[in-house]
């Protein structure tokens, strides 16, 4: 029996486990990425493990989320990531030379290589024929100390393409089809690979926009195969020799097979506040919009700001709406601008604003109290923007900038002919902004500021817990549910104890005070609990506060990790015996260490009212030992000392 393209991948870096679906497996690493929101820890946790070097092929750290620079602790930070990198054997990509993904995707993605890193959208790069899979920070970090990386082998879906898209539709809205079909939770255990004619059709940054909203769909991974326009895409960027055909064998089977035909897709928009509330652009046409952003990971490359520019020129703006254009890397402004796109955006009344990830993890240009805001971004969490109360929509680009002219949600197909703007047969490169690490690590001393303060550790799992139940959720909490973004927030990335008295702070404002008197505790939570980003900060807040367990229905793949790799213990909790439970009730774990060793069931007194209940844990074989150590850090120096 022939392999799919995701077995292919899987295969060649396989260092422990049988790849069948549902089987724990071990990978090795080839590159790893990190961004500023998350590379502090992670590399404050590298630090701790006692490596000399770097032991991937490429290890690449970025900023991009921490720019706004209000208070020195961003600037400390970046000071930081920069000396650690030349210290390390690591690539340093400077503020202002764009977002992780698309400059990964542009300079370092390559067919057949495996990625990890430490941002939910590291499946970007699947775009160009990658195993790419996002993590926590401390996944990368072992993955950087020359660890494999272990993962649940996913069942692979092919999403059968036929046809080509139509006029104004886009590769956003085939996801936000999927989206549709499938839900936020549709992709949990699954990997999605691209197959069909239909593939031909799709450029390398469209292919990207699929693959990164695959992390929108739960899914580990997304990718699509190795071939000639990826080929195409390399040479434009002057990498041509980093090509390899890749394509699934004939007789390739999947779990799952999905049929979609291009010609069928129309404009689509995510409705507040879940990227699977989709509906047709068609239908809210006339929702008066009072902000719309083309930008992100998702929807920033030269064509995406091209195409902007080519529907804007000789147009201006609603002058009820603020309209804004953020470049999703320094290639991609400097070619619109040389171009003369730049110009006409400006012209047309748009904000243009810094190549970074910016608005989307609410990093400036919150929109106004109870405010509508259009934008090509890939999450459009509650809060999430900066403004609770406003109703944020996702759309693809040619949709974003329809709105922004009429004032209203917009179908683009009504604007009248399309748009063409073909993909540059060669791509500015400037790679003056990726630093290099120094050639005599002994020469550099890593700049810490007074921001950054020590990674905080478990103990080891003891065999007895009473907690309390401090806080009762719902279904499909988010890591910004539990750990915010937002400028305010952000830069306490690199400082636990300061930003774990944000911890919860959208849902429950008092959360972090009340943890203060109560002691060790547990959360209880409905299904998908931990869906969104990698954030592993959402483990390590609530740990510094007193979190020992978290009760839910199910977890989100990444979180569960998260948790596991912190020491915390997750377990699932029928619905009715979640129910039961109330804020404040006690629970008694007991001969927890020999329940967790062996995978069974942790039984647990109710107070008050005696009912026992039996909890699953819900960790994989090495989960459970690290949870028992303490974390994987623990584990690690455990390893290292024996």
């Amino acid at each position: 029996m022939g392999q799919n393209v995701t077995e292919k991948l899987i295969a060649e870096h396989l260092v422990s486990g049988r790849p069948e679906a549902g089987a724990q497996i071990a990978i090795r690493v080839d590159q790893t990425l990190t961004q500023d929101a998350t590379g502090t820890m992670a590399y404050l946790q590298f630090e701790a493990m006692g490596v000399p070097r770097v032991r991937t092929e490429l290890a690449v750290s970025y900023v991009d989320h921490n720019t706004l620079q209000c208070s020195f602790e961003n600037a400390d930070d970046h000071r930081y990531l920069a000396s650690v990198a030349a210290k390390y054997g690591i690539l340093f990509s400077r503020p202002g030379n764009g977002i992780c993904h698309q400059v990964h995707l542009e300079r370092f993605a390559a067919p057949g290589k495996t990625l990890l890193g430490s941002d939910s959208h590291t499946p970007t790069a699947g775009g160009a024929g990658m195993l790419a899979i996002g993590a926590g920070g401390l996944d990368v970090a072992a993955a950087m100390a020359g660890e494999p990386f272990h993962l649940q082998m996913p069942e692979v879906v092919a999403v059968h393409l036929t046809g080509e898209l139509g006029p104004w539709v886009s590769a956003k809205d085939v996801i936000l089809e999927l989206l549709r079909r499938l839900s936020v939770k549709g992709g949990v255990g699954k990997a999605f690979e691209y197959t069909g004619p239909g593939v031909a059709t799709f450029s390398v940054p469209q292919r990207a926009t699929l693959t990164n909203m695959g992390a929108e769909l739960g899914a580990t991974t997304s990718v699509f195969p190795s071939d000639a326009a990826t080929r195409r895409w390399l040479a434009a960027q002057g990498r041509e020799q980093s090509w390899r055909e890749l394509a699934a064998d004939p007789d390739a089977c999947y779990a799952e097979r999905l049929e979609l035909d291009l010609g069928t897709v129309e404009p689509l928009v995510a409705q507040p506040h879940s990227p699977d509330s989709v509906a047709p652009a068609a239908r809210l046409a006339g929702t008066p919009v009072d902000q719309v952003i083309v930008g992100s990971c998702t929807n920033s490359s030269y064509v995406d700001l091209a195409t902007v520019a080519a529907v804007l020129r000789g147009r201006k703006i609603s002058p009820g709406c603020s309209f804004a254009v953020a470049p999703g890397s320094r290639q991609s402004l400097e070619m619109i601008a040389r171009s003369g796109a730049l110009a006409d955006i400006i012209a047309a009344g748009a904000r243009v604003l810094e190549a970074a990830c910016g608005p989307c993890i609410g990093m400036g240009q919150a929109p106004a109290d109870n405010a509508i805001s259009l934008r090509s971004f890939n999450r459009n969490f509650e809060g999430r923007s900066g403004t609770p109360t406003a109703g944020i929509y996702l759309g693809s680009a040619e949709t974003c900038v329809a709105s922004a002219l009429i004032g209203q949600l917009t179908d683009p197909r009504t604007l009248g002919a399309a748009p063409h703007v073909e993909m540059p047969a060669r791509f500015v490169v400037d790679d003056s902004m990726i630093v290099p690490p120094a050639a005599d690590p002994s020469t550099v001393e890593v700049q810490r500021g007074r921001n950054i303060a020590p990674v905080p550790v478990a103990e080891a799992l003891p065999d007895q817990l009473v907690l309390r139940v401090l806080l009762k959720l719902g279904d499909n909490i988010t890591t910004d549910d539990i750990m915010p973004a937002g400028a305010r927030i952000l830069p306490l990335r690199s400082n636990i104890p300061a930003l774990s008295a944000y911890v919860f702070h959208g849902l429950d404002p008092d959360f972090a005070a009340r943890t203060q008197a109560a002691g060790p505790f547990a959360l209880l939570a409905g299904v998908n609990y931990g869906q969104g980003s990698s954030r592993e900060h959402a483990a390590l807040a609530p740990l510094y506060l007193g979190l020992r367990a978290v009760l839910a229905e199910s977890f989100a793949r990444i979180h569960r990790q998260n948790l596991a790799n912190f020491g915390i213990l997750p377990l699932l909790i029928t619905a009715a015996d979640r129910d039961a439970l109330q804020p404040g009730d006690q629970l008694t774990l007991s001969a927890l260490r020999g329940s967790v060793a062996c995978g069974a069931s942790v039984q647990a007194l109710v107070e008050p009212g005696g009912k026992r209940l039996e909890l699953t844990v819900a960790l994989d074989g090495r989960e459970r030992e690290l949870v028992l150590a303490g974390g994987l850090l623990n584990a690690i120096r455990s390893r290292a000392a024996g």
